[in-house]
């Protein structure tokens, strides 16, 4: 009598889902490429802005990271360090400090200054969740190939019987 196979079950994003997500953030980066290539006044303010904006979007994904792989709860002795926590969590207020205090600061009108404000948070949001999407794939992945590792050791196993 074989022993009974205990049923895994592998949560992954619908397709669905997972266009949705890149279709949002495909729609922010043009939003925020648009507006900041439109964007009247100086070179050095457009050059400030677009810095701001890749910092916020390079800060965002590092951000994601960081929290996600300290939410999974690291082995005792590993895991990042206070210094490293420092650093992202600072990187990250940094940027969208900065960023926020340009964008206050432009002598541009307020109805321009709306529009770069929430396609900037829309892009730093739907960073966030291109991020978890990506992540939630990739551990499916290696669960589903763990599993079929598992499967093909018990069925060899079962022939070398």
């Amino acid at each position: 009598m074989q022993p009974s196979t205990p049923i895994v079950s592998l949560q992954r994003d619908t397709r669905a889902w997972q266009v949705q997500v890149w279709i949002s953030f495909g729609l922010a980066v043009f939003l925020c490429a648009t507006g900041l290539g439109w964007l009247p006044g100086q070179a050095l303010d457009r050059a400030f802005m677009v810095m701001g904006y890749v910092f916020c979007l390079s800060a965002a994904f590092v951000l994601a990271k960081f929290v996600r792989d300290n939410q999974r709860g690291a082995l005792p002795g590993a895991g990042d360090t206070p210094m490293w926590k420092l650093v992202v969590w600072g990187g990250f207020f940094t940027a969208m400090g900065l960023t926020g205090w340009g964008l206050l600061r432009m002598e541009i009108s307020e109805t321009y200054k709306a529009f770069l404000g929430v396609s900037w948070l829309f892009l730093i949001s739907s960073a966030f969740t291109l991020a978890k999407t990506l992540r939630d794939r990739h551990e499916a992945d290696i669960a589903e190939a763990r599993l079929q590792g598992r499967r093909e050791a018990r069925a060899e196993a079962e022939r070398g019987e």
